[in-house]
């Protein structure tokens, strides 16, 4: 079998935090089973984990937010990865992504907490909506709330690598 990759972006940061929001960025990291090295989070009953190890937001959502007049920036959502040209309404749970040099797998959408309310309450209801919950694609919120990865081989991320959704060929 041959893998192809059909889906390709960039990292344009990596972030990580003693727990809360926001992550801030670092020059690079290594992701582990349970995320990247040295991020913690505030409310690991509910963050974290293998299963939500990573989080991935696209920095067109954020930058559209932005543009609508929210205060955030890279890393103000909580996520670990702030990607780029990623077409993010395309990815599904069980889709395998390559970070830089780890493999995760998506395991669900971001359900926003109220951590976010620091932004506005209504940045919640911008970004995820019950379609987005029911883990129904066809949300036009689908994937703007970012998207939760296990990780399946742990490795070296840093701005400027590659990111990529996996499709592998017969």
């Amino acid at each position: 079998m041959a893998q192809i990759f059909f889906v390709q972006g960039t990292i344009v940061q990596v972030n990580t935090s003693l727990g809360g929001l926001p992550k801030r960025p670092i020059s690079e990291g290594l992701i582990t089973p349970m995320g990247i090295e040295g991020d913690r989070h505030a409310h690991p009953d509910i963050h974290g984990g293998e299963r939500k190890a990573i989080l991935i937001i696209a920095s067109e959502i954020i930058d559209g937010l932005v543009a609508q007049g929210y205060p955030v920036f890279y890393g103000a959502l909580g996520e670990n990865l702030t990607t780029r040209g990623l077409t993010i309404r395309d990815i599904r749970i069980g889709d395998q992504i390559r970070a830089g040099g780890a493999w995760l797998e998506i395991t669900q959408p971001r359900g926003p907490c109220l951590q976010l309310d620091i932004y506005g309450p209504a940045i919640k209801q911008e970004i995820y909506d019950q379609q987005v919950k029911n883990r129904n694609p066809a949300s036009l919120k689908w994937g703007m709330s970012g998207f939760y990865a296990r990780v399946i081989s742990p490795g070296p991320v840093g701005p400027g690598d590659i990111i990529a959704v996996e499709a592998t060929l017969a």
